[in-house]
C-alpha cells in the first residue's frame, strides 16, 4: 500500500457513485450523527441544567462519566442480540446502533450543561433574584448564557465521539463510513479501510471546525473575554504615553536630570554632583 494507491482510490470515479460512493456514506454518516445527537440532547440538556441549577441528584454526572468505561461495540453487541428477535424489520439493526451512539453522546452534553449551569457566579443569581426575576428566568436569561461556552464544548466533544464511533453501525449490516472499513477488512482491501478512516477523520475535523465558528459567533464577547481584550487593545492605541512596540514609538520623553542620575550612577560624589548640579543651582534653573 501507496499513496499514490490511496490517491487512487480517491480520484476512482467508481467511489464516488451509486449506493456505495462516497457521498452516499457521508450522509448515512450524518443521518446517524445527526440523529444521535438530537436524542442525546434531549435527554442529557434538561437534565444537565437542572441538576446545576437546583444542585440535586449530581450523582447522576459522575455515573454518566463512569459510564464511558462500557465498550461501545460489545454493548451494541448486546443491545442487538436483545433487540433483535423482538423486531422484525430494518429496525433491528438501527435502534441499537442509534442506541448505544446516544449513550455515548450524553455524558459530556450532561456534564458540560452542568458544569456550564453550576459555574455561573453566586452573585448573578442574587442580583437577578433581587430584580423579582423567577426560577425559570433566572435559568434561562442569566444561568443559560452564561453556560453557554461549557455547553457548546460538551457538544464539540460529544460531535466527535459519535462522528468516530458511529463506523460500528456497519458491523450491523448498516451503512455509514463503517462500511469501507468493515468491508475492507473482510476482502483485506487495506486501501479501502485508509481511506475510510482518512474520510472519518476530516468529516471530524469539518465539523469541529464549524462549531467552532458557531461557538464564536454565539457566545456573548463579554463572557468569552473578546471585549475585555477589544477595549484593551483601544486603550492602548487611543494612549499616547503607551508603549506600542519595541522600537520605542508613544513613549514619554524622559527626564533630563533621571537620565544624568542613571548616566552618573558609576561616577563618584563629586561627578556625580558636577553632572547634577548642586541644590541651589537646581532651583535657579
Amino acid at each position: 500500500m501507496t499513496v499514490s494507491a490511496v490517491w487512487g482510490w480517491f480520484t476512482d470515479p467508481a467511489n464516488w457513485h451509486g449506493t456505495d460512493g462516497v457521498p452516499n456514506r457521508v450522509l448515512q454518516h450524518l443521518f446517524y450523527t445527526g440523529l444521535t445527537l438530537l436524542i442525546a440532547l434531549v435527554i442529557a440538556v434538561p437534565v444537565g441544567a437542572w441538576i446545576g441549577h437546583s444542585g440535586r441528584a449530581r450523582w447522576l454526572v459522575t455515573g454518566a462519566n463512569a459510564a464511558r468505561a462500557i465498550p461501545t461495540l460489545g454493548l451494541l453487541f448486546a443491545v442487538s442480540m436483545f433487540v433483535g428477535p423482538l423486531i422484525k424489520s430494518d429496525l433491528a439493526f438501527v435502534i441499537p446502533s442509534i442506541t448505544v451512539l446516544v449513550l455515548l453522546a450524553i455524558p459530556p452534553l450532561l456534564s458540560g450543561t452542568y458544569a456550564g449551569i453550576d459555574s455561573v457566579e453566586p452573585a448573578a443569581r442574587d442580583a437577578a433574584r433581587g430584580m423579582g426575576m423567577t426560577g425559570w428566568q433566572v435559568l434561562s436569561k442569566v444561568e443559560a448564557p452564561c453556560a453557554l461556552p461549557l455547553f457548546l464544548s460538551g457538544l464539540r466533544s460529544a460531535t466527535l465521539q459519535v462522528i468516530a464511533t458511529a463506523t460500528i453501525a456497519a458491523s450491523v449490516s448498516l451503512g455509514g463510513l463503517g462500511r469501507y472499513l468493515i468491508d475492507g477488512l473482510a476482502s483485506r482491501d487495506y486501501v479501502q479501510m485508509v481511506c475510510g478512516s482518512i474520510l472519518v477523520a476530516l468529516l471530524a475535523l469539518l465539523a469541529d471546525g464549524l462549531l467552532a465558528l458557531f461557538e464564536k459567533r454565539a457566545v456573548s464577547p463579554g463572557i468569552s473575554g473578546r471585549a475585555t481584550r477589544v477595549a484593551r487593545s483601544r486603550v492602548t492605541s487611543s494612549d499616547p504615553h503607551s508603549e506600542t512596540g519595541s522600537t520605542g514609538a508613544n513613549r514619554p520623553e524622559a527626564d533630563p536630570r533621571q537620565a544624568a542620575l542613571v548616566g552618573s550612577a558609576g561616577a563618584g560624589p563629586v561627578e556625580a554632583t558636577a553632572a547634577t548640579g548642586t541644590p541651589s543651582e537646581r532651583d535657579r534653573t
